[in-house]
């Protein structure tokens, strides 16, 4: 061996640790860097602020800019004070910030105080209203239901998104996108297509042309509601089975409150009736409950992971059908 190949074997040596560190830094601070952008909720943030200024800028939303800056002031304040009665495992913003997003692109008022009240009580209730250590109501829709009932001049524009299929189609994109990084898209498509499927056969049945029924494709309000509500993963049920039960159910409510009653936004108010169902839907199909962590994703809790190793465990399953 000559001196040359010593000595870059020597230098190899020599220099394995440093490379090993460097790299290993490396690999830590890309972790680092793609963490917060792995949390499904910043997309989530980034599609509803891009469908908020198409429309504010593109459709004429009728939003004064203070009724924005009001809603996620409320919003955020509300957040911060709900920490004191309620210290969460993990403090995050982002899921005011989605629901103060939710109640400006579905609501609207002809006052200044409908929107920050709504997002405040919205807010309030993940606190207040709990059970089996879940929030009970999705917040942007309860803070809707607050806002139409008990607030004059406040109302929802189902068609304010237009009739452009380009638009409808970015929306359930960005929606489809949200829902399955959250693992929640059962329910988003079980409902689409369990609700769609009954009008189409309703329309079919009275005799209505075929534009009746892509009229429903129009409403925006519809695909949020799909996309951004019903798949909270914080308010739907925890199972598969549970959430596909519970998405027939708010279709059979709203189709009763839209073609019963005559009732505007039946799909809110059904998902408002059936949120009372998901602690049943809970115990009856057993499953880990969804918690945001730290770096964006889920963790069960101590009761899930009870029911997971139960459940999941070969030998415990051996010895069950042994018995």
């Amino acid at each position: 061996m000559d001196a040359a190949s010593l000595s870059s074997e020597v230098i190899t040596a020599r220099s394995a640790p440093w490379i090993a560190l460097a790299r290993d830094r490396l690999v830590r601070f890309a972790g680092a860097l793609a963490g917060p952008f792995a949390d499904p909720r910043i997309f989530q943030v980034a599609s509803l602020g891009v469908l908020l200024a198409a429309g504010v800028f593109l459709r004429d939303f009728s939003l004064r800019p203070v009724q924005i800056i009001l809603t996620f002031g409320a919003a955020i304040l509300t957040q911060r004070i709900s920490w004191l009665w309620n210290p969460p495992k993990s403090r995050s913003l982002r899921s005011a910030i989605i629901t103060a997003l939710g109640i400006t692109l579905l609501l609207r008022a002809d006052n200044l105080f409908a929107h920050p009240i709504a997002a405040a009580a919205a807010i309030a209730a993940k606190s207040i209203f709990r059970m089996r250590g879940k929030h009970l109501f999705n917040p942007a829709m309860l803070g809707v239901i607050v806002a139409i009932v008990l607030l004059p001049g406040s109302w929802v524009s189902p068609g304010q998104w237009g009739q452009e299929v380009a638009y409808a189609g970015w929306f359930i994109a960005l929606g489809a996108i949200v829902t399955r990084r959250a693992e929640r898209g059962d329910i988003s498509w079980t409902f689409l297509g369990l609700y769609l499927g009954a009008i189409a056969v309703r329309d079919a049945w009275l005799g209505y042309s075929f534009a009746v029924w892509t009229h429903q494709l129009d409403s925006g309000a519809l695909l949020l509601f799909a996309f951004f509500m019903i798949s909270d993963p914080m308010t739907s049920p925890n199972s598969r089975r549970g959430r596909i039960a519970h998405a027939a159910v708010v279709v059979a409510i709203a189709l009763s409150l839209q073609f019963g009653l005559y009732l505007q936004n039946s799909v809110i108010w059904a998902l408002f009736c059936a949120s009372f169902a998901v602690p049943a839907w809970d115990r009856i199909f057993p499953a880990p409950k969804f918690e945001w962590n730290s770096s964006g994703g889920s963790h069960e809790s101590e009761n899930g992971r009870a029911i997971n190793r139960r459940t999941l465990d070969p030998r415990r399953r051996r010895n069950s059908a042994a018995a």
